[in-house]
């Protein structure tokens, strides 16, 4: 039962299961669609890539819509039985099932130490929690380098409304767009900073506090060798 329900989720991704659990939490608790604003507003996204993955479920025949109307997103029947189906299971529609990674033991990155092999499993749960307050951003552009947080890593997030001075925060503003900054409050409006001299802080009377940056979890890409060298 499980292999048959996970490969029916093949193909979307953990944001397009996010979006449509969005999307039936909103039927069932006000028996009307959301709008896309809302939408993007709820998951911490820009409006067009919701109307993105809105395009791309409704390609795929999981939701529905009439052109036109604000609030005519349906769920179809496909995709009511795929979230019957994983709450059946208990199975969170928001994350990719856990995997867990072999942690042998240590590495010295100064002076060498010995090598001793401790057989043990790295999961990202184990350290950060789990639960539907915790999820991963990718973080596109160069703003936080100086922080070490660069273009392609993952910022690991905690659901959270507020945040102390000084904290990377996941900051909504202009009601729409999220944006990852230092978050420090100032006498009338918050502060929002980058970490790249190249940028300048965003300031504003009502950003939003979406979640505060508890991890990092970055791959490695290969160096492309210089033609030449």
């Amino acid at each position: 039962m499980q292999l048959k329900t996970l490969k029916s989720t093949d193909g979307l991704t953990p944001r397009q299961m996010q979006l449509l659990k969005a999307i039936a939490g909103f039927w069932a608790s006000r028996c009307y669609s959301p709008t896309i604003g809302e939408l993007a507003s709820e998951m911490g996204i820009s409006r067009s890539t919701a109307f993105e993955h809105i395009a791309e479920l409704r390609r795929k025949n999981l939701l529905s819509a009439c052109q036109g109307r604000t609030r005519s997103l349906k769920l179809t029947l496909k995709a009511q039985e795929l979230l019957e189906a994983l709450a059946e299971q208990n199975w969170s529609a928001d994350d990719q099932p856990p995997t867990d990674i072999p942690l042998v033991g240590r590495v010295a990155a100064g002076s060498p130490i010995e090598a001793i092999e401790d057989k043990n499993y790295l999961c990202l749960s184990s350290h950060f929690g789990s639960g539907d307050c915790l999820f991963a951003l990718e973080v596109v552009g160069d703003s936080m380098v100086d922080d070490d947080i660069r273009d392609g890593d993952y910022v690991i997030c905690r659901r959270n409304p507020v945040a102390d001075n000084g904290q990377l925060v996941i900051a909504i503003i202009d009601n729409e767009n999220a944006t990852l900054k230092r978050f420090y409050k100032e006498k009338t409006r918050a502060r929002l900073q980058p970490a790249n001299d190249d940028y300048d802080p965003i300031y504003s009377e009502a950003c939003r506090i979406q979640a505060v940056v508890v991890g990092l979890v970055r791959k490695f890409r290969k160096k492309t060798a210089l033609s030449g060298k």
